[in-house]
């Protein structure tokens, strides 16, 4: 139970952290990519301690998979309701700049905020883990040079994991991103943990490249550019498909509808064709 508080008391710390950004960022809407900041840093930072949970809680401390499972999402559903709009995603700031909501500036902006973010995420876990406040800590420490990646099978095996994981879940956000928040943050939070569940022994199904670089780029077994090609290139496509199947075209390179048609559902009233005809 003292690992639980440590880690209790670590997550209160970031989303602090988080929150007192955001409020000084109200004042200042021209900086708003720095939430993008906060959130990538939120998630990355949070996680990795989930990750510490999972491989040394469960044989360290007694701590059950449903136990991993529940943190897990209860950090995805605080940080949906911090962070908002602010994914710390770049799939999702990309998604933005193909359906034509966002420029190109800006979306360059979110996209180098959020792999900062997750960069000092990573540092952050990694100075909290060498204080060794518990016995869990201090093994975490003592393993970070040799750190479990999160990728277990090929390049081919993994790239398509992370397209098809990143498929199902654009696809679902964008039926979704006009809900209200109280339906839409728990069900995506339910989403990210099943479907990472579901490929713990695949990827993890990170689903978002700032995320998996914090997470997993720095461990051996892998080159950065096979990392570069499951977690990036794979999720970009798997997000690039969704928003073509719910559109029909990507607005930023295709004006034109290709998948549906742009005839109208309603018909005219027969009433209307009888009248027209007396005249």
């Amino acid at each position: 139970m003292s690992g639980l508080n440590a880690s209790l008391g670590y997550f209160v710390a970031a989303v602090t952290f988080v929150v007192s950004v955001q409020f000084l960022l109200k004042k200042r809407p021209r900086f708003s990519f720095i939430s993008e900041f906060t959130s990538s840093f939120m998630l990355v930072a949070c996680w990795l301690e989930v990750q510490t949970i999972v491989e040394v809680g469960e044989w360290a401390g007694g701590l059950g998979p449903d136990v991993t499972l529940t943190i897990l999402f209860v950090v995805l559903l605080t940080h949906g309701i911090i962070c908002g709009d602010a994914s710390g995603n770049p799939s999702l700031a990309v998604q933005k700049f193909m359906k034509l909501e966002a420029t190109t500036v800006t979306t360059l902006l979110d996209v180098a905020a959020q792999f900062i973010g997750a960069h000092l995420g990573l540092l952050a876990a990694k100075y909290y883990w060498s204080l060794e406040l518990t016995d869990m800590h201090m093994i975490k420490n003592l393993m970070i040079s040799e750190c479990s990646t999160s990728l277990l099978v090929s390049v081919l095996q993994g790239s398509f994991t992370e397209f098809a994981c990143a498929l199902v879940l654009h696809i679902i956000h964008l039926n979704l991103c006009r809900r209200s928040a109280l339906i839409r943050v728990p069900l995506i939070a339910v989403l990210l943990t099943f479907l990472s569940h579901s490929a713990k022994g695949y990827t993890s199904a990170y689903m978002n490249p700032s995320l998996a670089y914090g997470l997993t780029f720095h461990c051996s077994g892998f080159t950065f550019a096979e990392y570069a090609v499951v977690y990036w290139l794979g999720s970009l496509t798997g997000m690039t498909l969704a928003v073509l199947l719910y559109m029909g075209h990507i607005p930023r390179i295709f004006a034109k509808n290709l998948l549906y048609s742009q005839k109208t559902r309603f018909r005219v009233p027969k009433t209307d064709k009888a009248e027209k005809k007396k005249q």
